[in-house]
């Protein structure tokens, strides 16, 4: 079973990095057909074109397409991520700083949401079919809806500037405390937390009321067990598998997903960095960051294979044979 088990999660990182060598083509093509020259971007729309097309030649623009994929992969893999043309700088500088920041505030908006989604959803399947189930249902279903940049600009005028209970922009001045940098990042964590709440509920209702309608729930209440008792043990860690492996992919849109957000609350996390990039044409600044998003969203969805497959012995077993 072990050695099973064992070869099953092989494939699966396996799987894993074949994704990532498709992501990275993928994203080297679409770069290649962005409008724009790098070179004249780099030097503006003033410099001649014998500059334009040496810089060009410098930076190897104009070579084959092959040897271009091939000189940034191997670049990535040896931990040099190339060049920005906006800032002339190592990418990597820029990048890693951006999305320790974007980490940071989908950890936050994590720490609220799969907690208060979680019990909402619960909650509501335990009263399927009654008001608090249809409140919370409408509730989730209604906040999901609602677009980042207007709940951000209503909390920022009611929270920031009304009440002033919090502060209007995500960054916390230079060597805050832990406590200080979390309150800086609440307000801005909410609209995500809005967005995410009714889709994580729904599923965490659903998988609750598969497990209550199961044979195993039936049996442990018809052996008189305490109904708290057959929740805990035999509800929950049944009904909220599912659930994980939608927490994981909803990492990709934290990460990915934050420009909204970090250009409203004056955040510099990766998001906001690709669209600069974008607008820039700052081309390895945003080949690089889309792929540190996929990489994310990869990883974030290998881990929740494995916690569903580890959690469940029944579907180990299915998928070991």
């Amino acid at each position: 079973m072990g050695e099973q088990v064992t070869g099953y999660l092989l494939r699966r990182l396996g799987l894993a990095l074949l994704t990532l060598v498709l992501l990275s083509l993928i994203i080297f093509l679409a770069g290649q057909v962005l409008p724009g020259n790098p070179g004249r971007a780099i030097l503006g729309p003033f410099a001649s074109q014998h500059a334009v097309t040496a810089l060009d030649n410098t930076l190897g623009v104009n070579r084959s397409l092959p040897a271009q994929y091939w000189t940034w992969v191997s670049g990535i893999v040896h931990g040099d991520l190339g060049m920005s043309y906006q800032f002339r700088a190592p990418v990597s500088s820029f990048l890693f700083p951006a999305l320790g920041r974007s980490l940071k505030l989908a950890a936050v908006a994590f720490v609220i949401v799969v907690p208060l989604s979680i019990v909402g959803g619960v909650v509501a399947a335990l009263n399927r079919g009654r008001a608090t189930d249809r409140i919370i249902s409408v509730a989730g279903l209604s906040l999901s809806t609602v677009p980042e940049f207007v709940s951000g600009v209503v909390l920022i005028v009611v929270f920031a500037i009304g009440l002033k209970v919090l502060p209007v922009t995500a960054s916390a001045p230079a060597g805050s405390p832990v406590l200080t940098q979390i309150k800086y990042l609440i307000l801005p964590a909410i609209p995500l937390v809005l967005i995410l709440f009714g889709y994580i509920a729904r599923m965490a209702r659903a998988g609750t009321i598969e497990a209550l309608d199961s044979d195993y729930v039936r049996t442990a209440t018809l052996k008189g067990l305490p109904r708290w008792v057959v929740i805990r043990r035999h509800v929950l860690r049944n009904s909220l598998l599912p659930t994980i492996t939608v927490i994981a992919t909803q990492t990709g849109y934290l990460i990915g997903g934050l420009v909204v957000v970090e250009t409203l609350f004056n955040y510099p996390g990766i998001g906001r960095l690709i669209f600069t990039a974008a607008t820039d044409k700052d081309f390895p600044m945003l080949e690089a960051g889309v792929l540190a998003i996929g990489i994310v969203y990869l990883l974030a969805t290998l881990v929740a294979d494995v916690l569903y497959t580890l959690l469940n012995p029944r579907i180990r077993l299915v998928r070991a044979e």
